[in-house]
């Protein structure tokens, strides 16, 4: 296994993108039963205390990651300040389309109160949400939803891993709709 675990760490510190089990299989040309007590193994290992980094699963892939408790330390040198903030608008806009999705602009600026013109712009820009549609009402308004950078961005496995709204949060969401 020691072999296997040492080709699959190559692979990962090649590859940028969280690559899922059958990407790893025909990459390394490992079987798929193989891929996953080889990954087993790789979180176990990068769990114990002096390991700096972890195996983890984002997006439906997998992906070697620094440990979280040591993201402040590293952040200052290899953090992308600027370009990873986002406003507290562009939250806002972005937490309603990732919990209401497929919603469109309309419906956004019901529950936001305001126009949501520039954040649509921006999300779109950052690749965090898409267009997945068109609304089966009168003009056909475009409808909106996250894509895999969002989970990436997030660093989340997917969008079920989001956390639950309070009851009111919820209501409000259903409210505008």
């Amino acid at each position: 296994m020691e072999k296997e675990a040492a080709l699959l760490e190559a692979i990962f510190f090649l590859e940028a993108e969280p690559l899922d089990d059958n990407s790893l299989s025909k990459i390394s040309g490992l079987g798929l039963e193989v891929i996953e007590p080889v990954l087993d193994y790789l979180q176990e290992k990068y769990a114990k205390e002096d390991s700096g980094i972890e195996l983890v699963q984002i997006s439906g892939g997998w992906i070697i990651s620094p440990k979280v408790e040591l993201w402040s330390s590293l952040k200052e040198r290899y953090g992308k300040k600027s370009d990873k903030r986002l406003s507290r608008s562009a939250m806002e806009t972005l937490s309603i389309i990732a919990y209401s999705q497929p919603i469109t602009r309309g419906e956004i600026e019901a529950i936001r109160g305001v126009s949501a013109d520039n954040m649509i712009r921006l999300l779109l820009e950052r690749e965090l949400i898409k267009e997945v549609g068109k609304k089966d009402i009168p003009g056909k308004p475009t409808q909106y939803g996250t894509t895999k950078n969002f989970l990436k961005f997030f660093k989340l496995n997917s969008i079920a891993d989001l956390p639950k709204l309070q009851e009111t949060e919820s209501e409000r969401f259903e409210l505008a709709r």
